[in-house]
């Protein structure tokens, strides 16, 4: 029995694990390090960013972080974010999938003169992989994740994965 337990034990460690290799060589590979990266356990114990959710609306219609802002990719329009956020010195985080996206949105911030973007390492996918809650529209806590499409849908190990 105890055999039993100390493999699922590992295995469990060792998907996590890996699901975090494998974002820390994609963001390696398609990331510029351009804006700060603030890791997971740092944003969770954090009170007051403002949280911006950098993915498409119908991505961040089925989950988003708490109380973030949705700001969009392709359609991002900077204005909406300056009528929003007017102190270019507020404490904003970005996010994405995994971090590419948000990357982008986040240089665009600080050449705009936002002072404090930061990136959020590893998007909502490493967050809810922690086993933190997401939202859906209604403010309900949710299981379900975008995952984007089935390539970046490998890197999200925990929830339900919505395409």
């Amino acid at each position: 029995m105890k055999t039993k337990l100390s493999t699922i034990l590992f295995l469990c460690i060792a998907s996590v694990s890996f699901s975090q290799s494998k974002i820390d060589k994609t963001l390696k590979k398609l990331n510029k390090e351009s804006v700060d990266y603030i890791h997971v356990t740092a944003l969770d114990s954090t009170t007051g960013p403002i949280l911006l959710d950098a993915r498409e609306k119908a991505e961040y219609e089925v989950s988003h972080l708490k109380d973030a802002i949705w700001v969009g990719y392709d359609t991002f329009q900077l204005d909406s974010v300056v009528q929003k956020v007017q102190n270019k010195d507020s404490e904003i985080v970005v996010y994405c999938s995994i971090g590419v996206r948000s990357e982008n949105i986040g240089e665009k911030l600080e050449k705009a003169g936002y002072t404090n973007v930061k990136n959020l390492y590893g998007g909502i996918f490493e967050w809810k992989n922690e086993g933190l809650p997401v939202y859906d529209t209604i403010g309900n806590e949710t299981e379900r994740v975008h995952a984007f499409n089935k390539h970046w849908g490998k890197l999200l190990k925990t929830g339900e994965k919505v395409y």
